[in-house]
């Protein structure tokens, strides 16, 4: 697994800062459970993503990426969706999101899929926590390597973002 050697150059150089940027969702607040419409069919949902709302994207911002992921899955963390180079002019997602601004695309998540695709935790592990992140970059084009992690991806994104914003929900099983 390994990010594109574009990614890798820019990870040399880029740096974090404290977040003005804020999102919110009006499917669940943060902390709180994600209701089950927005479960994997598997779990017994329906796969709608969550509407997404946010703002306060710094004027340097390029691009905004979108990351969920289930931070309980053991040792590399869970990717349910990965969106890159929305416009950062853009101020959310609406609920059951399927298309995506110009220039923006879904990339493969853990599934091995390029869209969003819902909680899902095992029978009796407990309470999964999900993270979606939004991500300000400085540039467009940074696309990340195939088959990456999910802690590969957080990890690459975590070095790149001049600002983010998380919200996080829960799902049991």
């Amino acid at each position: 697994m390994r990010l594109s050697a574009f990614l890798f150059a820019a990870l040399a150089t880029a740096s974090g800062s404290a977040s003005a940027m804020s999102l919110t969702s009006s499917d669940f607040v943060d902390g709180g459970t994600i209701p089950t419409i927005h479960n994997h069919p598997s779990c017994g949902g329906q796969n709608v993503s969550p509407e997404l709302s946010w703002k306060g994207v710094p004027a340097t911002a390029k691009s905004l990426y979108v990351t969920m992921i289930d931070i309980d899955v053991a040792p590399n963390l869970f990717s349910h969706w990965i969106v890159i180079d929305l416009p950062p002019e853009s101020t959310g997602l609406p609920r059951g999101t399927t298309t995506l601004p110009a220039g923006a695309l879904a990339v493969a998540n853990n599934f091995g899929d390029a869209r969003y695709d819902g909680p899902c935790p095992p029978e009796g592990n407990g309470t999964h926590h999900y993270q979606i992140t939004l991500w300000a970059i400085s540039r467009t084009g940074l696309h990340l390597g195939g088959n990456l992690s999910a802690r590969a991806v957080q990890a690459a994104l975590s070095q790149l973002a001049i600002d983010r914003a998380t919200i996080s929900g829960t799902v049991r099983r």
